[in-house]
């Protein structure tokens, strides 16, 4: 049997992983890794298409929206890497297509700036004016031709004051406005709440979701997607009724939860020669749901 015969239950490149040392498989085991289901294909395209729009006087937005640890984060740093690669889009050195930026926990404009400035490798001067850093930071975006922002955590926005809320959505507009380019922001619920709360910026934001997960064909086929990238010498068969309910419910229906407890099933079937994920091994498995772990503190706190 050739290499292509070989553990036809696994992705190309995931074949010649699979015939490396246990410690090497481990290794990339532990490393993060992309896995193409639906929503997530559909997300990219629209921040292509977001990142290819040509300009003009009101720009289209993006709302991507979905609970803690669902994959809104991984889009978008698949998304940002794709557009760093070499073998991706070439630009030129000073250039910078694509900026993310983090929505400060305690939300306050200047620490924004300061934030969206170091995101763009550009040097801070120490107690700046806010009107010096709005300047700064909206000459560093036209330098580097910057063709789409995307503020991730715009829920923290909620952690400030009714005022400083009403502050930063007209900073988010006055952004889109001056610049002419398509604003994406990524959150929890929580985040449609806040823009929902400006009726000018709700009517620019298109929502997209991420929900949670179910039982059902597109929860089978991530499942299959995801075991097929794992080294593991033999089949994992997970898709089975019981299986899938019980991957549901210890991960309470998130993508980074399944993640997380799939990899440390991956884990363990390497380690302990089994070389598959399948009831036993996933018995065995080190892992709480986020209930669980949430209870296991609060006993310890007494």
């Amino acid at each position: 049997m050739n290499n292509d015969e070989a553990m036809p239950h696994l992705m190309p490149w995931a074949k010649e992983i699979a015939l490396l040392p246990d410690c090497e498989r481990i290794h990339r085991v532990r490393t993060d890794r992309w896995v193409g289901y639906t929503q997530a294909t559909e997300a990219v395209a629209k921040l292509e298409m977001l990142l290819s729009h040509p300009k003009r006087q009101r720009m289209p937005n993006l709302l991507l929206i979905g609970p803690t640890n669902n994959g809104k984060s991984m889009i978008i740093e698949k998304f940002r890497r794709t557009h760093l690669s070499e073998n991706g889009n070439h630009y030129q050195p000073e250039e910078m297509p694509i900026v993310v930026v983090q929505m400060p926990s305690d939300p306050k404009i200047p620490r924004f700036y300061s934030m969206l400035l170091h995101a763009m490798n550009v040097r801070l001067i120490s107690r700046s004016r806010i009107s010096d850093l709005e300047i700064k930071v909206l000459q560093s975006l036209d330098r580097l031709k910057v063709r789409l922002l995307i503020i991730d955590e715009v829920h923290n926005l909620l952690a400030g004051t009714s005022a400083a809320q009403r502050e930063f959505l007209n900073l988010i507009r006055f952004l889109g406005n001056q610049l002419k380019i398509p604003i994406v922001c990524v959150g929890t619920k929580d985040a449609y709440y806040a823009v929902r709360s400006d009726d000018q910026l709700e009517n620019r934001f298109e929502p997209f979701t991420l929900p949670l997960w179910q039982d059902d064909e597109e929860l089978a086929s991530l499942l299959a997607s995801i075991t097929s990238t794992f080294p593991l010498r033999k089949p994992s068969t997970l898709t089975s009724p019981d299986l899938m309910r019980f991957l549901l419910d210890k991960s309470e229906g998130t993508i980074g939860e399944i993640m997380t407890l799939l990899t440390k099933a991956a884990l363990l079937g390497i380690e302990s020669g089994e070389e598959m994920i399948n009831k036993k091994i996933l018995a065995q498995v080190d892992y709480q749901s986020p209930t669980e772990r949430r209870r296991t503190f609060e006993r310890a706190l007494g």
